[in-house]
């Protein structure tokens, strides 16, 4: 796998088996993550999603799967197979401070070996207000950052100027079980340089499950709908090149609608795109420094997708 890849995939998907399309149960949802944070391609995988209501639930099933508990039961050669689980916890904006009692209780509970290890460190909920986001902020903890999902159809500017210079980041929705949800490139591209400007790191959710923009299928029912999709490598290779000020906000509109995998380039050194103006280009460490204080990670439903994908292309180890 070329360096350049390595750096761009790492840690990035959380994993939100829970939701639209999946809508996996809990059972069989922590034991995905469980088998993927074991498998050939863990250090792709970030948190597990779950809602605040459900952490009992989530708890009761997933304990088991966690690293500790096998520890104080006699089986400790399972003590160290992974860190503890990292979990994001959504917020019910009407409630954010229930959920985040819940919050609470669960990090309390899964900070002891024998109930299994797992932290919640993050948190998403949707951003109401300016004025909601501040009072959030000053109850959130100190050792969680929240997430404020900003609806992209309007001006995101205020929105992601009351979260700059704040422990906080954005979040957007990139896409959704019916054609209308996908947003445009123009608005994606809008947010990604809004965030920059503000200095705003952020996450996106919903509707990257292949590397490259096409036209995929939105649901995994019989006879779904299908819709032209954004590509993950389109949107985070975007943010990259935006972060360091290499593509202006029309240019990342282009590379999210870019198709053609001949177009890109990976290797050990970094990566470029063959833009209509001219080829632009970012070093491995430059990609690193994006991931790490700018584009964090999405939320899928589905871990095999983006990552089988990305084998077929050639551009992971499969």
């Amino acid at each position: 796998m070329p360096a350049s890849i390595d750096a761009l995939i790492d840690k990035l998907i959380d994993y939100a088996g829970l939701f639209p399309p999946a809508s996996l149960d809990m059972e069989p949802a922590v034991t995905e993550y469980a088998r993927h944070l074991r498998g050939p391609n863990a250090g792709v995988l970030g948190h597990f999603i779950c809602p605040a209501w459900r952490l009992d639930e989530f708890s009761k099933h997933a304990a088991i799967m966690m690293p500790g508990t096998y520890a104080t039961s006699g089986y400790t050669e399972m003590a160290g197979v992974t860190e503890p689980w990292k979990v994001s916890a959504i917020l019910k904006p009407d409630e954010p401070g229930e959920g985040l009692e819940a919050v609470h209780a669960f990090n309390e509970r899964h900070s002891r070996e024998e109930h299994g290890l797992a932290k919640i460190d993050a948190v998403e909920v949707k951003a109401l207000s300016a004025d909601f986001i501040d009072e959030a902020i000053d109850a959130m903890p100190d050792d969680i950052i929240p997430f404020f999902e900003i609806d992209h159809t309007k001006d995101p500017r205020g929105m992601i100027a009351a979260l700059s210079g704040l422990p906080a980041a954005a979040k957007i929705r990139t896409g959704g079980v019916t054609p209308e949800l996908i947003p445009t490139p123009e608005q994606v591209a809008r947010f990604i340089r809004c965030c920059q400007v503000g200095d705003v790191p952020f996450k996106c959710t919903a509707g990257l499950h292949h590397p490259l923009r096409g036209d995929y299928r939105l649901t995994y029912e019989v006879g779904s709908a299908t819709g032209t999709m954004f590509g993950y490598l389109n949107v985070f290779l975007a943010s990259a090149l935006m972060r360091h000020n290499k593509i202006d906000e029309a240019q990342a509109a282009e590379l999210l609608v870019e198709t053609d995998k001949g177009k890109l380039s990976f290797d050990d050194a970094g990566a470029s795109w063959r833009s209509p103006d001219g080829e632009v280009s970012l070093t491995t460490d430059e990609i690193v420094d994006a991931r790490r204080q700018f584009a964090f990670s999405y939320g899928s439903c589905s871990f095999t997708e983006p990552t089988e994908e990305l084998a077929e292309l050639g551009w992971l180890d499969s």
